[in-house]
């Protein structure tokens, strides 16, 4: 059983999960029930989850240094993302398929980062969540209910982590920066900080160019 994160934590993979190599980070939510005039205008709910693949400075250098639904894998092919859910409901990716967690998971979309093969440029991974279209079908994070996201070892079959989100904290925001993945110092390891921070945006983009 992993260890159960709060805002702002910090703690080394390293001393974490001996020997990883391959990290899966899962983002998992159920749509909370629409009462009364709302379930008439029912539309899919699709809650991205990207990685930016960070300078030193925190910077984004490259345009496909955004690993999201758009761009499914890294030129390096150390980050890959495993697949875009469209409407919410629950599905099993083909990651999911290789290990079984002593914890309940219901991930809805995953991350799958080869830590021996990131570039050295890249010192940080940035990992984010939005609602695609949020302001055409009106829709926030108040409308989902048992938010989480997890670190896996994939190859010992071990969660490491996961960090569960409050739904009164982020209830009126469209997207979210969860976590920074990054080298210490002498990058002779990598360190996982719970960042926690809702935000209000139309687009991945417009977080995209915080970093830029």
């Amino acid at each position: 059983m992993g260890i159960q994160l709060t805002t702002g934590q910090r703690f080394s993979l390293k001393k974490q999960a001996p020997g990883l190599n391959v990290l899966l980070c899962g983002l998992g939510w159920e749509l909370m029930p629409q009462k009364g005039w709302k379930k008439l205008f029912k539309s899919d709910f699709d809650l991205d989850i990207s990685a930016f693949c960070l300078n030193e400075e925190g910077k984004l250098q490259k345009g496909n240094d955004v690993v999201y639904y758009g761009n499914l894998t890294h030129p390096s092919g150390a980050i890959s993302h495993l697949g875009d859910n469209l409407t919410g409901e629950q599905t099993t990716l083909n990651a999911t398929e290789k290990h079984e967690e002593e914890e309940e998971s219901n991930d809805k979309e995953q991350i799958l980062v080869t830590l021996s093969q990131v570039p050295q440029r890249i010192q940080k991974l940035l990992i984010v969540a939005n609602i695609y279209e949020s302001g055409p079908r009106r829709q926030n994070l108040g409308q989902v209910e048992n938010a989480y996201v997890r670190l896996v070892d994939l190859e010992h079959e071990e969660e490491i982590a996961r960090y569960d989100l409050s739904h009164d904290d982020f209830k009126d925001e469209t997207g979210l920066i969860l976590a920074e993945i990054y080298r210490q110092q002498d990058n002779s390891q990598w360190q996982v900080e719970i960042l926690g921070k809702g935000v209000r945006v139309g687009s991945l983009q417009e977080i995209a160019e915080q970093y830029s």
